[in-house]
């Protein structure tokens, strides 16, 4: 099988780049070379809480640079879908800075009364007085969007719940169905696509989960590489119905497929 030209990457961050705060081993060297040919890339993330700043702070920690701009998180997915759905709308917000900040540049007023959505995202504070609120909200006619369907999210000290798991409490009490935007909907990485101005059949997507990253690639019509420094194991991968267009040992495995763009 001939293998495709890659001129664009996206990847995800947690299990590509970094596992528990701390880069993985060949993770800097694939980033140089990236940035060395001037090959255009996105981090992408489900993770809804921070904003592309507080990430790019949190990766110069572990020692990885990536600029601000070179971030993509499932809020500025969600904010972008909104913005092009119902433009300048308003919506009542469960989330932290990643998605009230990027709904704001999106246009979006944040309301508690009459919103055209109810935005759910990820955050440490679940306020079961805000979540009766969504559920109202949404029984009065508010259209009910959340950012990602991760149902847990990770933590020093164990799984902690996340999107997913809030959504499905709302669904169960309103008996609407969030429209997800984050992996493993192929939106999050057509958006990413939009974003770098780049083409599905030159971009590879990287990523350790085979149930969100490679699913969506795939679906979106990407390259989609799984790595194994992350949650997903070969023998895992194998019991999915679908199979990664490669799969690796890390990033540092990829370094030699990023080329310079020819003068």
């Amino acid at each position: 099988m001939t293998r495709r030209e890659i001129k664009s990457w996206l990847m995800d961050m947690d299990g590509v780049l970094v596992h528990e705060e701390h880069a993985i081993p060949g993770a800097n060297d694939f980033l140089d070379r990236l940035r060395e040919t001037n090959t255009p890339f996105l981090v992408l993330t489900n993770n809804s809480i921070y904003t592309r700043r507080d990430l790019a702070a949190r990766l110069r920690v572990s020692g990885l640079t990536v600029p601000e701009e070179s971030i993509w998180t499932s809020a500025l997915a969600t904010a972008s879908f909104l913005e092009h759905q119902r433009p300048n709308g308003t919506a009542f917000v469960i989330g932290e800075t990643g998605l009230t900040t990027a709904l704001h540049e999106s246009g979006y007023t944040l309301t508690e009364r009459d919103p055209d959505y109810v935005v759910l995202g990820e955050t440490r504070t679940y306020s079961f007085e805000r979540i009766t609120q969504a559920i109202r909200l949404i029984g009065m006619g508010a259209r009910f969007i959340a950012t990602n369907p991760d149902p847990t999210g990770p933590a020093p000290q164990g799984p902690l719940p996340a999107t997913g798991s809030v959504a499905a409490l709302i669904s169960h009490a309103t008996g609407v169905d969030p429209y997800f935007v984050g992996k493993p909907n192929p939106l999050m990485m057509r958006s990413a696509l939009n974003t770098l101005d780049a083409h599905s059949e030159t971009t590879a997507m990287v990523g350790d989960r085979m149930d969100t990253d490679i699913v969506s690639g795939l679906e979106a019509g990407l390259e989609a590489i799984l790595v194994l420094t992350g949650v997903t194991t070969r023998e895992m991968a194998e019991r999915y119905p679908y199979r990664a267009s490669r799969t690796v040992d890390s990033v540092a495995d990829l370094i030699d497929d990023v080329v310079a763009a020819p003068a």
